[in-house]
């Protein structure tokens, strides 16, 4: 057989999460309060609603228990966790990074890497790059 011995390590996505705030704000409501309209809004970005965060409610809350809905979801623990990457634009402040703060309230391993990406729009793909990366490379 060849010579290609080596094993080859591969990142695949075991579980998804996803947490949405209680206050949902839809096209009507919002034509209300600026120059535009429910069908303006939906033909040029599709977008029917949009959640908004409670007052007290904070990125890395929301990040959280989209992480936890994830875990729910997996075959694995908090203590399996090697990385915390969160993509965002809203931190909750300058520092300490978001994936931080998530980290720690999750339960993950402590000696594992956190860190936040910013990148606007992109920030998911660029997440998802370097995680993969880390991944393949065997750092976690």
């Amino acid at each position: 057989m060849g010579g290609d011995n080596h094993i080859k390590i591969r990142a695949v996505i075991d579980s998804v999460g996803h947490y949405l705030p209680e206050h949902a704000l839809d096209n009507k409501s919002l034509a209300q309060k600026v120059d535009t309209s429910d069908e303006w809004i939906k033909q040029r970005t599709g977008i029917k609603q949009r959640y908004i965060a409670a007052k007290d409610e904070t990125t890395s809350d929301m990040a959280l228990r989209a992480a936890q809905h994830a875990l729910s979801e997996s075959h694995m623990r908090a203590s399996d966790i090697d990385a915390v990457i969160v993509a965002t634009t809203t931190p909750d402040r300058t520092f300490p990074a978001v994936a931080t703060t998530v980290q720690h309230k999750l339960g993950t391993s402590l000696s594992g890497f956190a860190f936040d990406v910013q990148a606007v729009c992109s920030g998911f793909v660029y997440a998802m790059s370097v995680a993969n990366a880390m991944i393949i490379s065997g750092q976690v």
